[in-house]
C-alpha cells in the first residue's frame, strides 16, 4: 500500500467491486474472489461477516490489551428511484410502506450490532451515503440512501424535526444501549446533512445523557472552518439545560466530496482546529458568550491516527489531572488495521500505569479499535470510503514497511 503502483490501480478496483451489479463481481457469489479479498484486504480492516466472526475479533482485539471496541454495521440500503417506492401508489402518504420498513431494518440492524459488543463498548450508529456518488445532486437523483433512508434523509436534509418513526426507533436503540452498559456515537456527514444531523443529535443528548457519563456521542470534525463554533454551541446548550455532552473529535471523513470553502486552507489550519477543539474541553473552557455558565458534564473521544495530535491531548489531560485540575474523560481509538503503532503505544501506557498503581491508570486514557462488520460484498464500500478518506496517512507508511521487514527479519534470525 506504500507503493503508488500498487495502491492506485487497487483502488480503482475496490471502487469497481462497491458498485458493481454483476454477479461475477459480487464477492459474496464469487468464491474464489471472496477468498482473494479475505486474505489481502477484509481480514486486516474488517471484523467479521457474523456474529461467530465478529465476536471472535473482538475477543482477540481486547485479548491483546484494548480496553474496547467500536462497531458499525457496513450494510448500505439502496433505493432506486425507479421503483417508485418513496411514495406511496395512491399518493396518500409521503413515503411508501417500503420506505418504513427501511427504517425498522435499518433499527435491527443496528440492534443486532449492539448484541455484539460489551459493556463500555460503543455502537457506531450511521447514517451515511456511498461515497462512491460524486455529487449530493447525483446522489438525490439516483436516491442511492443507506442508513434509515429517505424518511431520515428528507427530514435532515430540510432540517426539519426527527420523524416519529426514526424517533421511536432512536429511542429504542438509546434504551437498549444504556441497559447493556455500552455506549453509542453518530457518525459525522457533509455539511448538506450535517446540520440536521446536529439538531437530532442534540435532542438525543438531551434526552438521554442524563447520567455523568455520556450515553451519546455526536461527531466534530475538526477540517471544517466552523468546528469550534459548532463545538461551543454543543458547549453552551448543555451548560444551560443541564445535559451531558459527549464529543467524538475527527479531523473529517469527506474532504474529497465537500464544499472546499468550508474547509481549513491548509494542513496546519486543520492540525490547529483539531488540537483547539480538544484543549477547549480538556480544559473546561466555555466560550466567551457563554463564560458565566458552569462547563457541562462531558466526555471527549479522540479518534485520530495523528500521534501529535494525540500525544498533546493526553499530556493536557494528565497534567491537568496531577495538578489537581479539573478536566473532562478523555479516551483515544483508530480504525482496527490502521495506526497500530499508536494504537499499540496506548495500550502499553495504559498497561504500564495499570500495573504501577490504580491512581495512575486513571491518568491514560483507554485505547479501543473501531471496526466495521457485514459480509465482504456490504463491507466494499466501506473499504473504499476507507481507503479513499486516509489515502494521504497510507501514503506515509513507508516506516511501517520497514518495521515489518526488520520484525520478519528479526523472527527468521531469532
Amino acid at each position: 500500500m506504500t507503493s503508488k503502483l500498487f495502491l492506485r490501480p487497487a483502488l480503482a478496483l475496490i471502487s469497481v467491486l462497491s458498485t458493481s451489479k454483476s454477479v461475477l463481481l459480487n464477492p459474496d457469489r464469487n468464491v474464489p474472489l471472496n477468498k482473494l479479498l479475505r486474505w489481502t484486504v477484509y481480514n486486516h480492516f474488517c471484523a467479521g461477516a457474523n456474529k461467530k466472526e465478529v465476536s471472535k475479533t473482538v475477543a482477540d482485539i481486547k485479548k491483546i490489551g484494548y480496553q474496547g471496541v467500536i462497531l458499525g454495521y457496513s450494510k448500505e440500503i439502496v433505493l432506486d428511484h425507479n421503483e417508485a417506492t418513496s411514495r406511496d401508489q395512491s399518493a396518500t402518504s409521503q413515503y411508501s410502506d417500503k420506505c418504513y420498513e427501511m427504517v425498522d431494518e435499518w433499527k435491527n440492524g443496528t440492534l443486532e450490532t449492539l448484541r455484539m459488543v460489551g459493556p463500555g463498548d460503543f455502537l457506531a450508529v450511521k447514517y451515511e451515503y456511498p461515497q462512491s456518488i460524486i455529487s449530493i445532486q447525483r446522489l438525490i437523483s439516483f436516491l442511492r440512501l443507506t442508513g434509515a433512508g429517505p424518511v431520515s434523509v428528507d427530514a435532515m436534509m430540510a432540517r426539519e424535526p426527527m420523524p416519529e418513526a426514526m424517533a421511536k426507533a432512536v429511542d429504542e436503540i438509546c434504551i437498549a444501549t444504556e441497559k447493556q452498559g455500552s455506549r453509542l456515537w453518530l457518525d459525522a456527514e457533509q455539511q448538506i446533512l450535517q446540520r440536521g444531523l446536529d439538531d437530532w443529535a442534540i435532542d438525543i443528548m438531551r434526552k438521554h445523557n442524563k447520567e455523568e457519563t455520556p450515553i451519546v456521542y455526536n461527531t466534530i470534525q475538526g477540517y471544517l472552518k466552523g468546528s469550534k463554533a459548532n463545538l461551543d454551541h454543543h458547549l453552551t446548550l448543555a451548560a444551560q439545560e443541564g445535559w451531558t455532552l459527549g464529543i467524538k473529535l475527527v479531523r473529517g471523513a469527506y474532504i474529497e466530496h465537500e464544499t472546499r470553502s468550508l474547509i481549513h486552507d491548509t494542513q496546519k489550519d486543520t492540525d490547529q482546529s483539531y488540537d483547539l477543539i480538544a484543549d477547549t474541553m480538556l480544559c473546561r473552557r466555555m466560550p466567551t458568550e457563554s463564560k458565566d455558565l458552569p462547563f457541562p458534564n462531558a466526555a471527549l473521544f479522540l479518534a485520530t491516527h495523528n500521534a501529535a495530535s494525540a500525544a498533546k491531548a493526553i499530556t493536557t489531560h494528565q497534567n491537568r489531572l496531577l495538578a489537581n485540575k479539573p478536566t473532562i474523560m478523555l479516551e483515544c481509538g483508530q480504525i482496527q488495521g490502521m495506526a497500530d503503532e499508536l494504537s499499540c503505544e496506548l495500550v502499553s501506557n495504559y498497561e504500564r500505569a495499570l500495573a504501577n498503581s490504580s491512581a495512575a491508570k486513571l491518568t491514560v486514557p483507554k485505547a479501543f479499535k473501531c471496526m466495521t462488520w457485514g459480509t465482504v460484498a456490504e463491507c466494499m464500500g466501506y473499504l473504499h470510503r476507507r481507503a479513499i478518506e486516509n489515502r494521504g496517512a497510507v501514503e506515509r507508511t513507508q516506516h511501517m514497511v520497514t518495521a515489518l521487514r526488520r520484525e520478519l527479519w528479526r523472527r527468521i534470525v531469532g
